[in-house]
């Protein structure tokens, strides 16, 4: 089955390490979202991962599983794998490193592997402070970093990632205006339909994860009704 992708505007992004009832997936997969990404930072196992793609299969939905690390890599009943690499980092383990030991480590399907640019901007997150980003980046640097995985890497994706909190406008503007073929991802913080549609004016798909636990399903929703 082809998937095209790149026509998505709206991802929800769920968590293998968090909890949610029968009803709240059935309430995520009917909200009008236009795929699934299964992703986390912390705890992260096979094990979870499997667990919440089970709980999601039935439904119809695109699954998009995006891995922390090798560990976490399930493509068993995955449409996609969204695999990233950090480019403001200089720890290489995070731009390279894990990507070369999934390859030593097991056989890939890579019709289905789709990497990410990711520019991760808020240093008090996870992922912020596990892969040691550079936070403090001016909409110039980010645009720059931007430019480099469109022209020189060839990204398909770059994701500008705040990781719970609602990023800047200006950052995600300047990307928007300095990319060429990448899509441009969006997420961080968009728990309401004015932020979904402030950021849908310059990213070509938004993510919402955090909302879907600590809002609800209308909220998520609300989201998805202000971009689709």
């Amino acid at each position: 089955m082809h998937i095209n992708w790149k026509s998505w505007t709206h991802v929800t992004k769920l968590d293998p390490d968090r909890q949610l009832t029968p009803e709240q997936i059935q309430g995520v997969v009917t909200s009008g979202t236009d795929a699934l990404m299964l992703s986390g930072t912390l705890n992260v196992t096979r094990k979870n991962m499997q667990e919440l793609l089970r709980q999601v299969a039935a439904y119809g939905l695109p699954l998009v599983v995006e891995p922390a690390g090798p560990e976490a890599v399930i493509s068993e009943g995955a449409d996609l794998l969204f695999v990233p690499s950090v480019l403001n980092t200089k720890n290489v383990e995070w731009i390279v490193g894990k990507h070369t030991q999934w390859v030593l480590q097991q056989e890939i399907d890579w019709e289905r592997v789709v990497p990410e640019a990711y520019i991760v901007l808020n240093p008090n997150s996870s992922v912020g402070k596990v892969t040691a980003a550079n936070c403090a980046l001016s909409p110039k640097e980010a645009a720059a970093f931007a430019t480099v995985a469109d022209r020189y890497f060839h990204f398909p994706i770059v994701y500008i990632e705040y990781s719970g909190m609602y990023g800047d406008p200006a950052v995600v503007r300047a990307v928007s205006g300095a990319l060429e073929s990448s899509v441009l991802y969006y997420g961080g913080g968009i728990d309401s339909p004015e932020k979904a549609a402030e950021m849908a004016q310059y990213a070509d798909t938004i993510v919402v994860g955090n909302a879907v636990y600590e809002k609800g399903i209308d909220a998520l929703r609300a989201t998805v009704r202000a971009v689709i």
